[in-house]
């Protein structure tokens, strides 16, 4: 697996697996996953053991939360279209649709940052995906907040969140980069 162009997360063929166009991309990715895990067992410790049976178990418990997220939004939508209800001058509907949708992603991102550590690329904590869950999490929040009937300090308080969050990701992709590129040297040194 390489890394995509924009450094955050890997991807099978240059296609994201979480892509709609992926989703077998992903079933594959976690086979593979499954077969290096038993490949790479005996050599494993048993706090990695115990690791990688967490990270399969919520693997499989967020895969479910996902699907059945997806069967609700999916049934909500067909039920407001069914019935006329999907009015496009009505922003409320709107607002409930899209949050459900970023729920769902914010779901998938999650599952994918897990499905990392079972490729034993990454270790169970990733400041940048922990942070990018919290800027999905808070832009989810946006979407679905009422600003007529929220208070300003409210909205002046997820701003700053959404900023401070922001620059933790900018920072830490950062870092990511001058990382990678140090390896990169150190490889081509070596060589």
């Amino acid at each position: 697996m390489q890394p995509s162009e924009e450094g955050d997360h890997p991807s099978t063929n240059g296609t994201d697996p979480r892509s709609p166009m992926g989703t077998g991309r992903a079933a594959a990715a976690v086979d593979h996953a499954l077969r290096e895990t038993r490949e790479a067992w005996p050599g494993l410790s048993t706090y990695e053991r115990f690791e990688q049976v967490v990270s399969l178990v919520l693997t499989g418990l967020i895969s479910l939360v996902i699907a059945a997220a997806l069967v609700n939004l999916t049934f909500c939508i067909l039920m407001l279209v069914l019935f006329g209800l999907l009015d496009p001058a009505e922003t409320g509907v709107f607002q409930a649709i899209f949050g459900m949708i970023f729920t769902v992603l914010i779901a998938l991102e999650f599952n994918h940052s897990i499905i990392g550590v079972l490729h034993r690329k990454e270790s169970i904590v990733q400041v940048r995906t922990v942070v990018l869950i919290a800027l999905l999490a808070l832009v989810r929040k946006f979407i679905i907040l009422d600003a007529t009937k929220t208070e300003p300090l409210t909205i002046i308080g997820l701003a700053a969140a959404i900023l401070a969050l922001g620059s933790v990701h900018w920072l830490v992709r950062d870092q990511d980069r001058k990382d990678a590129a140090v390896r990169e040297h150190e490889g081509t040194a070596a060589e």
